[in-house]
Order: C-alpha cells, then structure tokens, then sequence
C-alpha cells in the first residue's frame, strides 16, 4: 500500500491510487503525490528556492510580507475565528431568552456581542484569505468556495443586523412586527458560523485517515 499527501492541505491517503478527490479539502487526484517522492524532492527544492529567493529578493520583503509571515507564524487565523465561533452562539442565545422572557436586557447583550464580532470579522476574514493562499495555494475547491462563502454570509448578516438595530432599538421588541425576521438572520449567521467551523476544524484535524 502507498501512502499519498495532498499537497493542498496535507491530508494522508493509504491505498495503491491516491483518492478521485481529497476528502478534507476537496483537491483534484492531480494534486496528490507518494509521500516518499515528496520527501526525497521536498528539501532540494527548498534549498534551491531559497537560495533563488535569498540572491534576488532579500533587499525586497516588504512590511506587508513580514505582518503575512508573522500571521502564519503565529496562527492568528485559527485564533481570531474563535470570536464569530463563540461569541454569535451566545448572542443568539441571549436574544432567544430575551423573546421568551421578554427582558430587554438579553436583547441589548445580544446586539453588543453582535457589535464586537461585527468589529473582528475584518480580522478574521483577512488572516483567513492569508492562510488560503499560503497554507493550501489559493485552491478553489468546495471546501474553500464554501468558507469563503459563509464568512461572506456572516459579514453581510451582521452588518444588516445591527444597522438595523441602530435606525430601529425596538426591532426585537414583542409589538415589533419585524423581530421574527431579526431573529431569522440571526440563525443565518449562526448556520454560517457553524458550518464554517465545521470545514475549519475538518481541514486542520482530519489530514490522516490510514
């Protein structure tokens, strides 16, 4: 049996053919190769890439590069989508007890938390297209069709949200005849959030199936 790598986002296949289509990222058959081959190439290419990149570009890193690298480094993606990941659950949460309890002050808890992710989501989308271009080559499979969108989605929702919060404080009050549909895009952005966590967590915990 050999064992193939995706070369998108590292997922480990055992068999005497590499899979039609990797199952955590969605990467063609193509984009597969034999780990052995790979670690017998992988080091020379490195050297001689490096060494292109250290006699031409070495005076040339810009600001932007090195903010990039330290993102990677320091995986700020993985930890800024802790913010949507947390943060809208628990707004949907409190806007759920504040229509069945009918306290404006869940309903005001909400639309803060709202507001925070609100201000994060840049951050989090940002970082996010960072690491799609240099962890996995800016591959348009579905999986990453589908992050993007739901980030998209997320962005969009909470903008709506809570500018409409803003033009109208009592949206979610009982005699507004608007709250169900607040609610609605509410579960929206909640389903987008976590739908993307779910592709998230797939690409970066299931890269080996033996």
């Amino acid at each position: 049996m050999i064992k193939w790598k995706c070369t998108v986002c590292g997922y480990i296949h055992t068999g005497d053919e590499p899979p039609d289509e990797c199952p955590m990222c969605g990467a063609e058959k193509s984009e597969f190769v034999e780990i052995a081959v790979a670690e017998d190439i992988t080091p020379e290419l490195e050297d001689e890439v490096s060494e292109e990149v250290g006699d031409n570009n070495a005076e040339r890193i810009s600001l932007f590069d090195k903010l990039v690298d330290l993102m990677l480094q320091n995986h700020l993606h993985p930890i800024s989508v802790h913010t949507p990941n947390g943060i809208v659950p628990a707004a949907v949460l409190f806007l759920v007890l504040a229509y069945i309890f009918q306290l404006s002050s869940f309903e005001l808890a909400a639309y803060y938390n709202l507001v925070f992710v609100l201000l994060a989501m840049p951050v989090v989308l940002f970082t996010g297209i960072v690491e799609w271009q240099k962890h996995y080559k800016g591959a348009r499979t579905s999986v990453f069709i589908t992050k993007i969108t739901c980030g998209t989605v997320v962005l969009v929702s909470l903008l709506v949200l809570v500018l409409w919060r803003i033009a109208d404080p009592e949206v979610a009050a009982p005699a507004s005849s608007s709250r169900w549909i607040y609610f609605l895009i509410h579960i929206i952005a909640l389903g987008a959030v976590g739908l993307a966590g779910h592709l998230g967590g797939k690409l970066v915990f299931g890269r080996s199936r033996k």
